[in-house]
């Protein structure tokens, strides 16, 4: 999406984000070879975001472009602490088409060829039912090639029209997951006092990795537990993209073959280091060494 960010004296700055693509590009920045899935239009504010997510890296040859359709738009606005909220603009937004579009087919199913396949609570609000369910069906395709699927929860109750949906294509989501990054604040909104127990129910079977608001992280892996906390930054701007850094650095420590503690340091370091700056993307010369 289109990223404003508000400034102290009103004025806005344009940039770019969204949960997965900011996952995507600090992915490439650590030097995991990704590629983005997602719909664009055919104006020169996607033309933009396609040629910034080329320089950082990400691969754009699977992006769909739709004639006659806009990207999404978000404005930030942080209070006091660096605490973020976000308005959208993405109802017509041509990403929440890409699994109804005919001319996807190709790229849906090619997703069975990569190595790890990365989605989110939000990506689950933008598709439908339909759309969820040709999803569903392709991670399964995945997990059939012996490939894996990482799961972030990210639920934002706005993009929801219905709590009791949101919780089924959750539970739909962890089934389809061999890893799980779970914040206990989007479990305990979504599911209530039973938000954690919805995911360690999967524990058997998949990577559970488990952050709380102290900045502690649980990871349960194989029947054994990992604990590993973090340190709060004394100095914080703003929290947009912390959550999602933290997910790029764990999965490409753990796709180098690094250990659930590693990952989760190496977490910890990234996301620390993206709430000192304002926006998604903090500048490529701020990245801190993992």
């Amino acid at each position: 999406m289109i990223e404003l960010r508000e400034e102290a004296d009103g004025r806005l700055s344009r940039s770019f984000g969204g949960d997965t693509l900011n996952t995507a590009v600090y992915l490439a920045r650590l030097g995991s070879p990704v590629d983005y899935v997602t719909a664009l239009g055919d104006d020169s504010w996607s033309d933009g975001l396609m040629a910034a997510w080329q320089a950082e890296g990400v691969g754009t040859s699977r992006v769909l472009r739709l004639a006659g359709r806009l990207p999404g738009l978000y404005i930030i606005q942080t209070d006091s602490k660096g605490e973020r909220r976000f308005s959208y603009w993405r109802e017509t937004a041509a990403a929440r088409l890409l699994f109804q579009a005919p001319e996807a087919r190709s790229i849906i199913t090619s997703l069975a060829n990569d190595d790890l396949v990365y989605f989110s609570g939000i990506s689950l609000s933008l598709y439908g039912d339909e759309g969820r369910d040709r999803l569903f069906d392709a991670l399964r395709d995945v997990r059939s090639a012996g490939k894996r699927v990482a799961f972030d929860t990210n639920f934002r109750p706005r993009g929801w029209p219905d709590r009791e949906i949101a919780r089924t294509a959750f539970r739909q989501a962890f089934v389809c997951a061999d890893i799980i990054l779970a914040s206990t604040e989007d479990l305990d909104l979504l599911f209530g006092s039973a938000g954690v127990d919805e995911v360690l129910a999967f524990a058997d079977r998949a990577e559970i990795v488990l952050k709380y608001p102290d900045l502690t992280c649980r990871v349960m892996l194989k029947g054994k537990e990992f604990v590993v906390q973090g340190t709060p930054a004394d100095d914080v701007v703003d929290t947009t993209a912390a959550g999602d850094s933290f997910a790029a650095a764990y999965l490409h420590a753990r796709l180098l073959g690094q250990g659930p503690e590693a990952a989760a340091q190496a977490g910890h370091r990234l996301a620390g280091q993206v709430v000192r700056y304002r926006g998604a993307i903090i500048p490529r010369d701020a990245m801190p060494q993992l």
